[in-house]
Protein backbone atom coordinates (compact mmCIF):
# COMPACT_ATOMS: atom_id res chain seq x y z
CA UNK A 1 0.00 0.00 0.00
CA UNK A 2 1.34 3.74 -0.75
CA UNK A 3 2.99 5.51 2.24
CA UNK A 4 2.08 8.62 0.27
CA UNK A 5 -0.99 11.33 0.16
CA UNK A 6 -3.85 10.17 -2.16
CA UNK A 7 -3.66 14.04 -3.77
CA UNK A 8 0.39 14.38 -3.97
CA UNK A 9 2.28 14.68 -6.40
CA UNK A 10 4.28 11.46 -5.66
CA UNK A 11 1.22 9.37 -5.21
CA UNK A 12 0.58 10.08 -8.77
CA UNK A 13 3.96 9.22 -10.05
CA UNK A 14 3.91 5.99 -7.91
CA UNK A 15 0.73 5.63 -9.46
CA UNK A 16 1.24 6.41 -13.43
CA UNK A 17 4.81 6.81 -13.42
CA UNK A 18 6.73 4.55 -15.40
CA UNK A 19 4.12 3.73 -17.76
CA UNK A 20 1.98 6.68 -18.30
CA UNK A 21 4.44 9.85 -16.63
CA UNK A 22 7.77 10.97 -16.79
CA UNK A 23 9.29 13.67 -14.14
CA UNK A 24 11.87 15.58 -16.38
CA UNK A 25 12.51 18.30 -13.39
CA UNK A 26 11.09 18.77 -9.34
CA UNK A 27 11.17 17.43 -6.71
CA UNK A 28 7.81 15.10 -6.24
CA UNK A 29 8.39 15.01 -2.51
CA UNK A 30 8.36 18.81 -1.47
CA UNK A 31 5.49 19.40 -4.21
CA UNK A 32 2.26 20.25 -2.19
CA UNK A 33 -1.34 18.74 -2.33
CA UNK A 34 -2.44 18.42 -6.12
CA UNK A 35 -5.79 20.25 -6.14
CA UNK A 36 -7.38 19.39 -9.17
CA UNK A 37 -6.80 19.00 -12.98
CA UNK A 38 -6.26 21.80 -14.89
CA UNK A 39 -6.32 21.45 -19.16
CA UNK A 40 -4.62 24.09 -21.00
CA UNK A 41 -5.77 25.98 -23.88
CA UNK A 42 -4.07 28.78 -25.52
CA UNK A 43 -7.47 30.51 -26.82
CA UNK A 44 -8.85 30.98 -24.05
CA UNK A 45 -8.86 32.34 -20.49
CA UNK A 46 -7.55 29.94 -17.96
CA UNK A 47 -9.37 28.90 -14.59
CA UNK A 48 -7.32 26.58 -12.83
CA UNK A 49 -7.79 24.63 -9.64
CA UNK A 50 -5.95 25.76 -6.61
CA UNK A 51 -2.39 23.54 -6.97
CA UNK A 52 -3.36 22.14 -10.28
CA UNK A 53 -1.19 19.78 -12.22
CA UNK A 54 -1.96 21.64 -15.63
CA UNK A 55 -2.33 19.47 -18.61
CA UNK A 56 -0.23 21.21 -21.89
CA UNK A 57 -2.15 19.91 -24.30
CA UNK A 58 -0.10 20.80 -27.96
CA UNK A 59 2.30 22.63 -25.92
CA UNK A 60 5.87 21.42 -27.55
CA UNK A 61 9.47 23.22 -27.32
CA UNK A 62 11.61 24.60 -24.78
CA UNK A 63 10.55 28.19 -25.48
CA UNK A 64 6.98 27.37 -24.85
CA UNK A 65 7.11 25.36 -22.02
CA UNK A 66 9.58 27.82 -20.09
CA UNK A 67 6.53 30.54 -21.06
CA UNK A 68 4.11 28.17 -19.68
CA UNK A 69 5.52 27.22 -16.41
CA UNK A 70 6.66 30.85 -15.86
CA UNK A 71 2.52 31.54 -16.53
CA UNK A 72 1.21 28.87 -14.27
CA UNK A 73 4.01 30.10 -11.26
CA UNK A 74 1.30 32.85 -10.72
CA UNK A 75 -1.78 30.45 -10.43
CA UNK A 76 0.18 28.20 -8.27
CA UNK A 77 0.19 25.56 -10.13
CA UNK A 78 1.90 22.29 -8.50
CA UNK A 79 3.17 20.42 -11.96
CA UNK A 80 2.96 21.04 -15.92
CA UNK A 81 2.58 17.75 -18.00
CA UNK A 82 3.59 17.79 -21.77
CA UNK A 83 3.77 15.45 -24.44
CA UNK A 84 7.35 13.24 -24.62
CA UNK A 85 9.86 13.45 -25.80
CA UNK A 86 10.48 16.84 -24.50
CA UNK A 87 13.10 18.51 -26.91
CA UNK A 88 15.48 20.48 -25.11
CA UNK A 89 14.55 19.20 -21.88
CA UNK A 90 17.81 19.55 -20.16
CA UNK A 91 17.30 23.49 -20.85
CA UNK A 92 14.29 23.59 -18.79
CA UNK A 93 15.60 22.90 -15.88
CA UNK A 94 16.80 26.28 -14.53
CA UNK A 95 12.96 27.58 -15.33
CA UNK A 96 11.46 24.38 -13.11
CA UNK A 97 13.35 25.42 -10.13
CA UNK A 98 12.78 29.50 -10.65
CA UNK A 99 8.75 28.95 -10.83
CA UNK A 100 8.41 25.75 -8.60
CA UNK A 101 6.21 23.89 -11.18
CA UNK A 102 7.65 20.18 -11.43
CA UNK A 103 7.52 19.04 -14.72
CA UNK A 104 6.43 15.83 -16.17
CA UNK A 105 6.39 13.96 -20.06
CA UNK A 106 3.05 12.15 -21.13
CA UNK A 107 4.27 9.01 -22.74
CA UNK A 108 3.89 8.75 -26.36
CA UNK A 109 1.07 6.90 -27.17
CA UNK A 110 -1.20 7.78 -24.41
CA UNK A 111 -3.98 9.82 -25.11
CA UNK A 112 -4.97 13.09 -23.24
CA UNK A 113 -8.10 11.92 -21.87
CA UNK A 114 -6.70 9.10 -20.56
CA UNK A 115 -4.29 10.63 -17.99
CA UNK A 116 -7.12 13.04 -17.10
CA UNK A 117 -9.81 10.41 -16.10
CA UNK A 118 -6.79 8.68 -13.95
CA UNK A 119 -6.10 11.66 -12.50
CA UNK A 120 -9.10 12.41 -11.40
CA UNK A 121 -9.58 8.51 -10.46
CA UNK A 122 -6.63 9.09 -8.13
CA UNK A 123 -7.51 12.59 -6.95
CA UNK A 124 -11.05 11.88 -6.27
CA UNK A 125 -11.98 15.43 -7.69
CA UNK A 126 -15.33 15.85 -8.77
CA UNK A 127 -16.81 14.21 -5.07
CA UNK A 128 -20.06 15.43 -4.53
CA UNK A 129 -20.68 16.18 -0.72
CA UNK A 130 -18.53 14.34 2.31
CA UNK A 131 -17.81 11.16 2.66
CA UNK A 132 -16.82 8.94 5.64
CA UNK A 133 -13.47 7.57 5.70
CA UNK A 134 -13.38 3.84 5.78
CA UNK A 135 -10.55 1.15 5.16
CA UNK A 136 -11.07 -2.46 4.05
CA UNK A 137 -7.84 -4.46 4.34
CA UNK A 138 -5.89 -1.40 5.58
CA UNK A 139 -6.57 -0.01 2.04
CA UNK A 140 -9.01 3.27 1.72
CA UNK A 141 -12.37 2.09 0.90
CA UNK A 142 -12.64 2.23 -2.69
CA UNK A 143 -9.20 2.86 -3.68
CA UNK A 144 -8.32 -0.12 -6.68
CA UNK A 145 -5.46 2.01 -7.57
CA UNK A 146 -3.83 1.68 -3.60
CA UNK A 147 -5.20 -1.83 -3.68
CA UNK A 148 -3.77 -3.14 -7.14
CA UNK A 149 -0.17 -1.84 -5.46
CA UNK A 150 -0.87 -3.58 -2.39
CA UNK A 151 -1.39 -7.14 -4.62
CA UNK A 152 1.87 -6.19 -6.13
CA UNK A 153 4.00 -6.01 -3.33
CA UNK A 154 2.41 -9.63 -2.37
CA UNK A 155 2.88 -11.74 -5.40
CA UNK A 156 6.41 -9.73 -6.54
CA UNK A 157 4.76 -8.86 -9.61
CA UNK A 158 2.66 -6.28 -12.04
CA UNK A 159 -1.39 -6.45 -11.66
CA UNK A 160 -3.98 -4.83 -13.08
CA UNK A 161 -7.96 -4.92 -11.76
CA UNK A 162 -10.69 -5.32 -14.67
CA UNK A 163 -13.96 -5.34 -14.91
CA UNK A 164 -16.81 -8.01 -16.65
CA UNK A 165 -15.46 -6.83 -20.29
CA UNK A 166 -12.00 -6.42 -19.77
CA UNK A 167 -11.48 -3.05 -18.74
CA UNK A 168 -8.98 -1.67 -16.77
CA UNK A 169 -10.24 -0.31 -13.50
CA UNK A 170 -6.79 -0.10 -11.96
CA UNK A 171 -3.42 -1.26 -12.17
CA UNK A 172 -0.39 -1.60 -9.71
CA UNK A 173 3.54 0.49 -10.90
CA UNK A 174 6.41 -1.35 -11.94
CA UNK A 175 4.27 -1.92 -15.20
CA UNK A 176 7.39 -1.42 -17.36
CA UNK A 177 8.43 -4.67 -15.59
CA UNK A 178 5.52 -6.51 -17.55
CA UNK A 179 5.23 -6.92 -21.46
CA UNK A 180 3.90 -4.59 -24.58
CA UNK A 181 0.49 -6.15 -24.40
CA UNK A 182 0.02 -5.03 -20.75
CA UNK A 183 1.21 -1.68 -21.41
CA UNK A 184 -0.59 -1.19 -24.66
CA UNK A 185 -4.10 -2.35 -21.98
CA UNK A 186 -2.79 -0.07 -19.03
CA UNK A 187 -3.01 2.78 -22.18
CA UNK A 188 -6.45 1.84 -23.63
CA UNK A 189 -8.03 1.10 -20.18
CA UNK A 190 -9.14 -2.30 -22.26
CA UNK A 191 -7.20 -5.42 -23.27
CA UNK A 192 -6.73 -5.27 -26.69
CA UNK A 193 -8.78 -7.56 -29.38
CA UNK A 194 -6.59 -9.87 -30.41
CA UNK A 195 -5.38 -11.06 -26.88
CA UNK A 196 -9.28 -11.57 -26.11
CA UNK A 197 -9.70 -13.36 -29.06
CA UNK A 198 -7.02 -15.56 -27.85
CA UNK A 199 -7.93 -16.29 -24.35
CA UNK A 200 -11.30 -17.10 -26.19
CA UNK A 201 -10.57 -19.58 -27.96
CA UNK A 202 -7.91 -21.40 -25.32
CA UNK A 203 -11.17 -21.13 -23.03
CA UNK A 204 -9.48 -19.20 -20.28
CA UNK A 205 -13.14 -17.08 -19.92
CA UNK A 206 -14.75 -20.36 -19.28
CA UNK A 207 -12.48 -21.16 -17.05
CA UNK A 208 -12.30 -18.19 -15.25
CA UNK A 209 -16.13 -17.76 -14.93
CA UNK A 210 -16.46 -21.07 -13.38
CA UNK A 211 -13.46 -21.47 -10.87
CA UNK A 212 -12.55 -20.25 -8.01
CA UNK A 213 -9.12 -20.76 -7.94
CA UNK A 214 -6.21 -19.43 -10.19
CA UNK A 215 -6.14 -19.77 -13.97
CA UNK A 216 -2.69 -19.85 -15.19
CA UNK A 217 -2.19 -18.50 -18.84
CA UNK A 218 0.44 -19.78 -20.96
CA UNK A 219 2.30 -16.95 -22.86
CA UNK A 220 -0.11 -16.01 -25.31
CA UNK A 221 2.00 -14.62 -29.17
CA UNK A 222 0.61 -12.72 -31.80
CA UNK A 223 3.02 -12.38 -34.31
CA UNK A 224 6.19 -11.82 -33.52
CA UNK A 225 4.92 -10.43 -29.99
CA UNK A 226 5.26 -12.72 -26.91
CA UNK A 227 3.83 -11.74 -23.56
CA UNK A 228 4.65 -13.25 -20.44
CA UNK A 229 2.71 -15.44 -18.57
CA UNK A 230 -0.20 -14.76 -16.58
CA UNK A 231 -2.15 -15.90 -13.62
CA UNK A 232 -5.87 -14.94 -12.99
CA UNK A 233 -8.42 -14.92 -10.49
CA UNK A 234 -11.83 -14.07 -10.38
CA UNK A 235 -13.45 -11.34 -8.52
CA UNK A 236 -17.03 -12.73 -6.98
CA UNK A 237 -19.61 -11.17 -5.03
CA UNK A 238 -21.66 -14.49 -4.28
CA UNK A 239 -22.79 -15.67 -7.55
CA UNK A 240 -22.11 -12.60 -9.06
CA UNK A 241 -18.97 -12.37 -11.70
CA UNK A 242 -17.54 -8.69 -10.97
CA UNK A 243 -14.23 -8.79 -13.21
CA UNK A 244 -10.67 -10.42 -12.37
CA UNK A 245 -7.21 -9.22 -11.28
CA UNK A 246 -4.27 -10.41 -13.70
CA UNK A 247 -0.94 -11.07 -12.79
CA UNK A 248 2.13 -10.64 -15.50
CA UNK A 249 4.70 -13.21 -14.13
CA UNK A 250 8.64 -13.38 -15.00
CA UNK A 251 8.55 -16.41 -12.32
CA UNK A 252 6.10 -18.99 -10.58
CA UNK A 253 4.23 -17.63 -7.75
CA UNK A 254 4.93 -19.53 -4.85
CA UNK A 255 2.61 -21.77 -2.91
CA UNK A 256 2.68 -18.69 0.01
CA UNK A 257 2.10 -16.36 -2.69
CA UNK A 258 -0.74 -18.34 -4.57
CA UNK A 259 -2.58 -18.23 -1.14
CA UNK A 260 -2.46 -14.29 -1.09
CA UNK A 261 -3.39 -13.83 -4.57
CA UNK A 262 -6.83 -16.02 -3.38
CA UNK A 263 -7.09 -13.75 0.06
CA UNK A 264 -6.57 -11.06 -2.09
CA UNK A 265 -9.43 -11.14 -4.52
CA UNK A 266 -12.41 -11.38 -1.62
CA UNK A 267 -10.78 -8.30 -0.78
CA UNK A 268 -10.95 -6.66 -4.11
CA UNK A 269 -14.76 -7.90 -4.36
CA UNK A 270 -15.34 -5.90 -1.31
CA UNK A 271 -13.85 -2.90 -2.45
CA UNK A 272 -15.23 -3.02 -6.38
CA UNK A 273 -18.81 -3.19 -4.51
CA UNK A 274 -17.78 0.03 -2.25
CA UNK A 275 -16.63 1.39 -5.43
CA UNK A 276 -19.49 0.81 -7.30
CA UNK A 277 -21.99 1.61 -4.28
CA UNK A 278 -20.19 4.83 -3.94
CA UNK A 279 -20.50 5.83 -7.93
CA UNK A 280 -24.29 5.20 -7.68
CA UNK A 281 -25.17 6.67 -4.88
CA UNK A 282 -22.52 9.44 -6.36
CA UNK A 283 -24.67 9.77 -9.54
CA UNK A 284 -28.01 9.74 -7.77
CA UNK A 285 -26.65 12.78 -5.80
CA UNK A 286 -25.36 14.63 -8.38
CA UNK A 287 -28.78 13.67 -10.19
CA UNK A 288 -30.82 15.31 -7.37
CA UNK A 289 -27.98 18.29 -7.33
CA UNK A 290 -28.86 19.02 -11.18
CA UNK A 291 -32.57 18.59 -10.81
CA UNK A 292 -32.54 21.51 -8.09
CA UNK A 293 -30.56 23.50 -10.15
CA UNK A 294 -32.93 23.54 -13.17
CA UNK A 295 -36.17 23.32 -11.08
CA UNK A 296 -34.52 26.88 -9.25
CA UNK A 297 -35.82 27.67 -6.07
CA UNK A 298 -34.40 28.38 -2.69
CA UNK A 299 -31.86 25.37 -2.78
CA UNK A 300 -30.61 25.82 -6.06
CA UNK A 301 -27.69 28.44 -5.49
CA UNK A 302 -26.73 25.48 -2.72
CA UNK A 303 -26.75 23.07 -5.25
CA UNK A 304 -24.59 25.13 -7.36
CA UNK A 305 -22.30 25.75 -4.44
CA UNK A 306 -21.55 21.55 -3.56
CA UNK A 307 -21.05 21.31 -7.78
CA UNK A 308 -18.98 24.19 -7.69
CA UNK A 309 -20.79 26.29 -10.19
CA UNK A 310 -22.36 28.88 -8.10
CA UNK A 311 -19.71 31.93 -9.24
CA UNK A 312 -19.54 32.14 -13.22
CA UNK A 313 -21.89 31.83 -16.29
CA UNK A 314 -23.27 28.71 -16.82
CA UNK A 315 -25.62 27.27 -19.84
CA UNK A 316 -27.28 24.44 -19.71
CA UNK A 317 -26.72 21.34 -22.70
CA UNK A 318 -29.37 18.66 -23.25
CA UNK A 319 -28.98 15.54 -25.11
CA UNK A 320 -31.41 12.93 -26.48
CA UNK A 321 -31.77 10.16 -28.56
CA UNK A 322 -33.86 10.15 -31.46
CA UNK A 323 -36.57 7.89 -31.36
CA UNK A 324 -35.95 4.52 -33.16
CA UNK A 325 -38.94 2.69 -33.35
CA UNK A 326 -37.19 -0.88 -34.40
CA UNK A 327 -34.61 -0.55 -30.75
CA UNK A 328 -36.66 -2.08 -27.80
CA UNK A 329 -37.04 -0.04 -24.60
CA UNK A 330 -33.66 -1.87 -22.73
CA UNK A 331 -31.30 -1.18 -25.46
CA UNK A 332 -32.40 2.45 -25.63
CA UNK A 333 -32.28 2.83 -21.51
CA UNK A 334 -28.74 1.46 -21.50
CA UNK A 335 -27.78 3.63 -24.95
CA UNK A 336 -29.06 6.73 -22.81
CA UNK A 337 -27.04 5.90 -19.89
CA UNK A 338 -24.19 5.29 -21.99
CA UNK A 339 -24.01 8.26 -23.39
CA UNK A 340 -24.62 10.19 -20.44
CA UNK A 341 -21.35 8.43 -18.80
CA UNK A 342 -19.56 9.45 -22.00
CA UNK A 343 -20.87 13.03 -22.05
CA UNK A 344 -19.77 13.34 -18.39
CA UNK A 345 -15.85 12.11 -19.13
CA UNK A 346 -16.09 14.61 -22.71
CA UNK A 347 -16.86 17.57 -20.74
CA UNK A 348 -15.08 17.23 -17.40
CA UNK A 349 -12.09 16.72 -19.63
CA UNK A 350 -12.54 20.00 -21.10
CA UNK A 351 -13.94 21.63 -18.39
CA UNK A 352 -13.53 20.40 -14.87
CA UNK A 353 -16.07 21.76 -13.05
CA UNK A 354 -18.81 20.26 -15.88
CA UNK A 355 -21.92 18.07 -14.13
CA UNK A 356 -23.90 16.05 -16.11
CA UNK A 357 -27.09 14.38 -14.88
CA UNK A 358 -29.79 11.57 -17.05
CA UNK A 359 -33.17 13.03 -16.05
CA UNK A 360 -36.24 10.96 -17.66
CA UNK A 361 -35.30 10.91 -21.18
CA UNK A 362 -32.84 13.73 -21.71
CA UNK A 363 -29.49 13.95 -20.26
CA UNK A 364 -28.58 17.35 -18.92
CA UNK A 365 -25.29 18.85 -18.72
CA UNK A 366 -24.20 21.65 -16.75
CA UNK A 367 -21.11 23.55 -18.55
CA UNK A 368 -19.43 26.84 -17.38
CA UNK A 369 -18.32 29.41 -19.69
CA UNK A 370 -16.34 32.44 -19.18
CA UNK A 371 -18.82 34.90 -19.91
CA UNK A 372 -22.10 35.77 -22.02
CA UNK A 373 -20.27 36.10 -25.14
CA UNK A 374 -20.61 34.74 -29.52
CA UNK A 375 -17.12 33.14 -28.65
CA UNK A 376 -18.58 30.78 -25.24
CA UNK A 377 -21.46 29.74 -26.97
CA UNK A 378 -19.83 28.84 -30.16
CA UNK A 379 -16.62 27.17 -27.97
CA UNK A 380 -19.75 25.44 -26.24
CA UNK A 381 -21.41 24.56 -29.60
CA UNK A 382 -17.64 23.01 -30.74
CA UNK A 383 -17.56 20.86 -27.82
CA UNK A 384 -20.96 19.63 -28.18
CA UNK A 385 -19.83 18.48 -31.93
CA UNK A 386 -16.35 17.18 -31.00
CA UNK A 387 -18.37 14.77 -28.59
CA UNK A 388 -21.16 13.75 -31.32
CA UNK A 389 -18.11 12.98 -33.93
CA UNK A 390 -16.30 11.18 -31.04
CA UNK A 391 -19.58 9.05 -30.87
CA UNK A 392 -20.21 8.21 -34.38
CA UNK A 393 -23.08 7.68 -36.46
CA UNK A 394 -24.10 4.55 -34.57
CA UNK A 395 -25.71 6.50 -31.61
CA UNK A 396 -28.34 8.80 -32.95
CA UNK A 397 -27.71 11.88 -30.06
CA UNK A 398 -28.58 15.50 -30.55
CA UNK A 399 -27.54 17.98 -28.24
CA UNK A 400 -29.47 21.44 -28.25
CA UNK A 401 -27.41 24.15 -26.51
CA UNK A 402 -29.20 26.78 -24.43
CA UNK A 403 -28.71 30.82 -22.79
CA UNK A 404 -26.13 31.38 -20.68
CA UNK A 405 -27.35 32.03 -17.68
CA UNK A 406 -25.81 34.88 -15.71
CA UNK A 407 -27.20 33.78 -12.63
CA UNK A 408 -28.85 30.75 -10.56
CA UNK A 409 -32.18 32.50 -11.16
CA UNK A 410 -31.63 31.71 -14.69
CA UNK A 411 -30.42 28.93 -15.03
CA UNK A 412 -34.20 27.41 -15.68
CA UNK A 413 -34.60 29.52 -18.64
CA UNK A 414 -31.33 27.90 -20.11
CA UNK A 415 -32.57 24.40 -19.57
CA UNK A 416 -36.09 25.64 -21.40
CA UNK A 417 -33.70 26.94 -24.07
CA UNK A 418 -31.72 24.10 -24.14
CA UNK A 419 -34.99 21.70 -24.99
CA UNK A 420 -36.23 24.20 -27.27
CA UNK A 421 -33.31 23.78 -29.33
CA UNK A 422 -33.55 20.08 -28.70
CA UNK A 423 -37.06 19.92 -29.86
CA UNK A 424 -36.36 21.58 -33.33
CA UNK A 425 -33.38 19.26 -34.01
CA UNK A 426 -35.52 16.34 -33.07
CA UNK A 427 -38.51 18.29 -35.28
CA UNK A 428 -36.11 17.32 -38.95
CA UNK A 429 -36.04 20.83 -39.32
CA UNK A 430 -32.34 20.96 -39.43
CA UNK A 431 -29.31 18.26 -40.44
CA UNK A 432 -27.56 19.82 -37.60
CA UNK A 433 -26.67 17.27 -34.55
CA UNK A 434 -25.94 20.09 -32.34
CA UNK A 435 -27.85 23.31 -32.01
CA UNK A 436 -27.79 26.45 -29.76
CA UNK A 437 -31.19 28.51 -29.05
CA UNK A 438 -29.65 31.30 -30.71
CA UNK A 439 -29.30 29.27 -34.17
CA UNK A 440 -32.99 27.61 -34.02
CA UNK A 441 -35.10 30.22 -32.18
CA UNK A 442 -37.65 30.97 -35.34
CA UNK A 443 -37.95 27.14 -35.75
CA UNK A 444 -38.92 27.04 -32.07
CA UNK A 445 -41.43 29.62 -32.08
CA UNK A 446 -43.09 27.82 -34.68
CA UNK A 447 -43.14 24.69 -33.04
CA UNK A 448 -44.85 26.54 -30.37
CA UNK A 449 -46.97 28.18 -32.72
CA UNK A 450 -47.72 25.02 -34.19
CA UNK A 451 -48.58 24.07 -30.12
CA UNK A 452 -51.13 27.22 -29.64
CA UNK A 453 -53.30 26.23 -32.81
CA UNK A 454 -53.70 22.49 -31.65
CA UNK A 455 -54.14 23.79 -28.40
CA UNK A 456 -56.71 26.46 -29.58
CA UNK A 457 -58.40 23.40 -32.06
CA UNK A 458 -57.80 26.16 -34.75
CA UNK A 459 -58.70 25.31 -38.03
CA UNK A 460 -57.00 26.27 -41.57
CA UNK A 461 -58.49 29.43 -43.10
CA UNK A 462 -58.52 32.37 -45.51
CA UNK A 463 -56.12 32.14 -48.74
CA UNK A 464 -54.39 28.68 -47.76
CA UNK A 465 -58.17 26.97 -46.85
CA UNK A 466 -59.40 27.31 -50.20
CA UNK A 467 -56.12 26.82 -52.27
CA UNK A 468 -55.78 23.42 -50.09
CA UNK A 469 -59.64 22.64 -50.59
CA UNK A 470 -59.21 23.28 -54.51
CA UNK A 471 -56.25 20.86 -54.22
CA UNK A 472 -58.55 18.44 -52.81
CA UNK A 473 -61.50 18.59 -54.63
CA UNK A 474 -59.37 19.12 -58.35
CA UNK A 475 -56.13 17.36 -57.52
CA UNK A 476 -54.29 20.49 -58.54
CA UNK A 477 -51.16 21.47 -57.30
CA UNK A 478 -51.77 25.29 -55.81
CA UNK A 479 -50.10 25.04 -52.65
CA UNK A 480 -47.23 23.55 -54.24
CA UNK A 481 -47.34 25.97 -56.88
CA UNK A 482 -47.51 29.00 -54.14
CA UNK A 483 -45.04 27.45 -51.87
CA UNK A 484 -42.34 27.21 -54.41
CA UNK A 485 -43.01 30.53 -55.67
CA UNK A 486 -42.59 32.10 -52.53
CA UNK A 487 -39.40 30.31 -51.59
CA UNK A 488 -37.71 31.57 -55.21
CA UNK A 489 -38.85 34.79 -53.91
CA UNK A 490 -41.22 35.21 -57.35
CA UNK A 491 -38.33 34.00 -59.49
CA UNK A 492 -40.60 31.78 -61.65
CA UNK A 493 -37.94 29.60 -63.50
CA UNK A 494 -35.98 29.31 -60.50
CA UNK A 495 -39.78 27.91 -58.66
CA UNK A 496 -40.72 26.20 -62.29
CA UNK A 497 -37.65 23.96 -61.68
CA UNK A 498 -38.10 23.16 -58.57
CA UNK A 499 -41.73 21.61 -58.79
CA UNK A 500 -40.20 20.37 -62.19
CA UNK A 501 -42.80 22.10 -64.39
CA UNK A 502 -42.29 24.08 -67.53
CA UNK A 503 -42.27 27.89 -66.38
CA UNK A 504 -45.49 29.04 -68.57
CA UNK A 505 -47.15 26.03 -66.64
CA UNK A 506 -46.45 27.34 -64.22
CA UNK A 507 -47.57 31.02 -64.60
CA UNK A 508 -50.60 29.95 -65.33
CA UNK A 509 -50.97 28.08 -61.97
CA UNK A 510 -49.92 31.13 -59.94
CA UNK A 511 -52.43 33.18 -61.95
CA UNK A 512 -55.06 30.44 -60.75
CA UNK A 513 -53.43 30.55 -57.13
CA UNK A 514 -54.33 34.10 -56.71
CA UNK A 515 -57.95 33.92 -58.67
CA UNK A 516 -58.87 30.61 -56.50
CA UNK A 517 -57.22 32.10 -53.27
CA UNK A 518 -58.17 35.41 -53.67
CA UNK A 519 -54.66 36.72 -52.38
CA UNK A 520 -53.09 39.75 -53.83
CA UNK A 521 -49.48 38.31 -54.01
CA UNK A 522 -47.81 41.66 -54.63
CA UNK A 523 -48.70 42.58 -50.81
CA UNK A 524 -45.87 41.60 -48.58
CA UNK A 525 -48.18 41.07 -45.41
CA UNK A 526 -49.96 38.56 -47.55
CA UNK A 527 -47.26 37.00 -48.49
CA UNK A 528 -46.09 36.54 -45.14
CA UNK A 529 -48.59 35.11 -43.75
CA UNK A 530 -48.90 32.74 -46.58
CA UNK A 531 -45.67 31.98 -45.99
CA UNK A 532 -46.19 31.65 -42.15
CA UNK A 533 -49.23 28.85 -42.82
CA UNK A 534 -47.42 27.21 -45.28
CA UNK A 535 -44.54 26.82 -42.54
CA UNK A 536 -47.04 25.34 -39.88
CA UNK A 537 -48.81 23.03 -42.20
CA UNK A 538 -45.34 21.70 -43.06
CA UNK A 539 -43.77 21.18 -39.51
CA UNK A 540 -43.92 18.02 -37.70
CA UNK A 541 -42.07 16.71 -34.24
CA UNK A 542 -41.11 13.61 -36.69
CA UNK A 543 -39.69 15.12 -40.03
CA UNK A 544 -39.51 17.87 -41.88
CA UNK A 545 -42.64 17.98 -44.36
CA UNK A 546 -46.09 16.92 -43.88
CA UNK A 547 -46.45 13.04 -43.12
CA UNK A 548 -48.58 11.56 -46.15
CA UNK A 549 -52.53 11.23 -45.34
CA UNK A 550 -52.71 14.10 -43.24
CA UNK A 551 -55.62 16.75 -43.32
CA UNK A 552 -54.60 19.54 -45.29
CA UNK A 553 -56.81 21.72 -43.43
CA UNK A 554 -54.96 21.22 -40.24
CA UNK A 555 -52.51 23.82 -39.46
CA UNK A 556 -50.55 21.49 -37.37
CA UNK A 557 -50.10 18.81 -39.84
CA UNK A 558 -51.54 16.27 -37.56
CA UNK A 559 -52.89 12.86 -38.12
CA UNK A 560 -56.75 12.81 -36.92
Amino acid sequence: MSTHPARSLSRVLEDLGSTLLDLLHGDARTAGEIGGVGIHDPYDEQHYPAHAIVLGVGVQGGKDIAALLRSLQGHQATALVVRGPVADADELGPVVAETGVALLALTRGASWAQLAAMLRTLLSEGDVGEAEAHTLGGVPSGDLFALANAIATLLDAPVTIEDRRSRVLAFSGRQDEADAARVESILARQVPERYLRIHEEDGVFRELYRSDGLVHVPAPTVGDAVALPRVAVAVRAGDEFLGSVWAALRRPLTPEREQAFLEAAKLVALHMLRFRAGTDAENRLRAELVTTVLEGGAGAVEALGRLGLVDEPTLVMAMGLAPDHDEDHAHITAERQRLAGALAVHLTAVQPRSAVALLGDVAYALFPVADDTAHARERAAQVASNFLQRTGERASAVIGIGSVAQEPAALPRSRTNADRALRVLFSGQTSQRVASISDVYIDALLLEMRDLAIANRDELSGPLARLAAYDAKHNAHLVETLRAWLDAFGDVIAASASVFVHPNTFRYRIRRVAEVGRIDLQDPSARFAAMVQLRLMGISDSGGVRPQGTDPADPAGSTR
